[in-house]
């Protein structure tokens, strides 16, 4: 397969041409552009240009608005003249699903036009048909004549158009002949581009969103694999598609669009949140900002390793099982498991504390702490832990023994261990003897405990004899603190594959530092978008076995975000999951209002998937691999789905929600809620 991105070792931006939407800029050198898009009705002019102009407030550069039909069509005419008006020069965006006359009367108003082209003139009923070449390429010519007026027009007026492939509407031509994929995806895009530059038409912009991020991190990694096979350099606008609300929204959206960014590729983003869309603007921001500056830095030079990893096909990388006592296994086969390291300013005594309050609530079945990491720095830290262990009841959690360079292997050691603790010694490479790591060695191996070392794939590679020379004791890796930024995801591919090389399939231990994009911003944000970049990218890429976020000051927010960034990464599931459109004027409910009164209902409904679309454009095929589906089916009517199959149509809004529940429980997937 062509390369998809210059290194995965160092984040080098991907070239691409410029296309100039309105007075914008996307691609080339422009920095990443800011886009979101209105949730209001199209034909209510006033709320539509409202709600635009708050968004340009915000910091939005590119403003989309739905067009259902010829009328909200016609309608952005005095959208955009009421803008300029007001002095606003903010490109307008026609979202079009269906209608090619509503592209066709769109095109006139605004400076770019998206359609879908799994529904502009194709079809999506989920039909299943065996096409022969001769009738696919029947249907292809019968494509070129629906959208050869809009390219040309679009082509006279000077106007961009977007390309924008959903994973959940794609045609059943390209169902039928490359299934459900992100290359279905793919080539569902390039038909379309081809059909373009027939007409010598290129100021085209190209998207792949789904639901699910992995699969919209390997549908834009084929597409550019496939644009470069094709001397194709369109720019990409990044969106995970019906990422939902709050942190599960912020975690899913930084995942699939960061991986991407880091990667290099990327000139224009939406963070699609179910939510005011004026809320999407500053995560964008922060998101462009982290990942832009790692385009800037200097490059290594080691770009030319040999990965193991198959980039356009998920697979958990494999590793030899580790014990963990009181924990149990570390494998390929099992969910990652959370470690815990408290804020900076936590001392000894208040680390444990905090571990006893965390270990109480795992007792009441919330989520459990898996590792508890302490640093100690020297022998008063180690004798405060010591002292102060000795007067607290069993502790179960294991406890990850950061040991500082001043402190070494001492009777303070086998004091803990003797109080019946599961220890972890965590040694740094670079603070090592080779006498001093063989002494950790035989001590870890003599009691059967692991030592994670922090190692980086360079200190691996250099001291490769000394490491085989020692009869190694169980290990699990990380990456070691670095003195100044540099690409974390790209290190830690690296470690994994020098790993790989040399036969070592020992599991890795991915730490949530802080630091780790160039930034050392205060808030919760912050550490959300960092502990997500970098975890959310490996893990995408089947790289890691235990997660740590760490500098938080909060360990039950730090535990509870490490969670969710498993979740959103589809690595470890600990609570319902909820696929939710951001809504726009084609919803047929409230969908903000709805969406919370049925987190509310079904929150308690751990590994069950429930999809809350506001109408049928992607609505059926969004909910492809979701349990349960609550859909738009006309004004103030719902229809419930069980999968991709309509179970009960045209179901009263306010019947809707008790009706689901039904149907949940009908399935078997209902339990009662916990009352503390």
């Amino acid at each position: 397969m062509t390369p998809y991105c210059s290194s995965r070792f160092v984040s080098i931006r991907r070239k691409t041409r410029e296309v100039k939407v309105g007075n914008v800029g996307v691609g080339g050198s422009n920095p990443i552009r800011i886009q979101s898009m209105t949730t209001t009705v199209t034909m209510d002019v006033e709320a539509t240009v409202k709600q635009a102009r708050a968004l340009v407030d915000a910091g939005c550069e590119i403003v989309r608005i739905t067009a259902p039909n010829v009328k909200s069509s016609q309608a952005l005419a005095e959208i955009s003249k009421r803008l300029h008006k007001d002095k606003i020069d903010v490109p307008l965006v026609a979202d079009i699903h269906f209608l090619p006359s509503a592209a066709m009367e769109a095109v006139e108003h605004v400076e770019k036009v998206r359609i879908n082209p799994g529904n502009y003139a194709d079809k999506k009923k989920f039909q299943v048909r065996e096409y022969s070449d001769s009738e696919y390429n029947l249907e292809l010519e019968k494509l070129f004549e629906a959208f050869s007026p809009l390219v040309l027009r679009c082509k006279e007026l000077g106007r961009s158009m977007r390309i924008g492939t959903n994973h959940g509407s794609l045609s059943d031509r390209i169902m039928n002949r490359f299934g459900d994929s992100p290359l279905g995806m793919v080539e569902s895009a390039l038909e379309f581009i081809r059909i373009a530059e027939s007409h010598d038409y290129k100021d085209i912009i190209l998207s792949m969103k789904a639901s699910n991020p992995k699969v919209m991190i390997q549908a834009y990694r084929l597409v550019v694999a496939n644009m470069n096979k094709e001397g194709m350099n369109y720019p990409l606008h990044l969106g995970v598609t019906e990422a939902g609300d709050g942190e599960d929204g912020r975690i899913k959206s930084t995942i699939g669009i960061g991986s991407l960014l880091i990667d290099g590729l990327g000139d224009t983003i939406r963070v699609s949140l179910t939510e005011d869309p004026v809320y999407e603007i500053p995560v964008a921001q922060a998101l462009a900002e982290k990942t832009m500056r790692l385009w800037q830095q200097t490059h290594s030079t080691r770009v030319n390793l040999e990965e193991t990893i198959d980039a356009y096909s998920f697979r958990r990388r494999p590793i030899q099982p580790l014990v963990l006592k009181g924990i149990g296994q570390i494998s390929s086969n099992l969910p990652p498991r959370v470690f815990i390291k408290p804020g900076e300013s936590t001392d000894v005594i208040q680390s444990i504390d905090q571990l006893i309050d965390l270990e109480a609530n795992n007792q009441a079945g919330e989520t459990p702490v898996e590792g508890w990491v302490i640093n100690l720095q020297s022998e008063d830290e180690a004798q405060a832990l010591l002292d102060h262990v000795k007067t607290k009841s069993s502790i179960t959690t294991p406890l990850v023994l950061e040991i500082g360079s001043g402190l070494g292997l001492g009777s303070w050691v086998e004091d803990l261990k003797d109080l019946n603790l599961n220890l972890i010694p965590a040694v740094t490479w670079e603070n090592l003897t080779k006498q001093t790591f063989q002494d950790w060695a035989k001590w870890s191996k003599k009691n059967e405990f692991p030592i994670a070392l922090g190692i980086n794939a360079d200190q691996l590679t250099k001291n490769a004899l000394i490491f085989l020379s020692i009869e190694l004791p169980k290990l699990l890796i990380f990456l070691p603190p670095r003195k100044e930024t540099v690409h974390a995801v790209g290190q830690y591919r690296m470690l994994s594959s020098v790993l790989d090389s040399m036969g070592y399939q020992l599991p890795i231990w991915i730490r949530g530092e802080k630091k780790q994009f160039l930034q050392n911003e205060p808030g919760f944000l912050n550490d959300l978008l960092e502990t997500s970049l970098m975890a959310g990218s490996l893990l995408s890429d089947g790289i890691g076995d235990v997660l740590s976020v760490e500098s938080i000051q909060d360990p039950k927010k730090a535990l509870s975000l490490a969670y969710n960034v498993l979740q959103g990464a589809g690595s470890r599931i600990s609570k319902t999951e909820y696929v939710a459109c951001p809504s726009c004027g084609r919803t047929l409910f409230d969908l903000q209002k709805t969406t919370q009164i049925i987190r509310q209902e079904t929150n308690h409904l751990k590994g069950v998937k429930i999809a809350v679309m506001g109408c049928i454009v992607n609505g059926p095929g969004e909910m492809a691999d979701a349990d349960f589906g609550y859909v738009g089916g006309a004004p103030g009517k719902v229809n419930l789905y069980i999968g991709k199959d309509c179970i009960e149509y045209h179901v009263p809004e306010d019947e809707a929600v008790n009706r689901l529940i039904s149907l949940i429980k009908h399935e078997g997937r209902w339990t009662d809620p916990i009352i503390p």
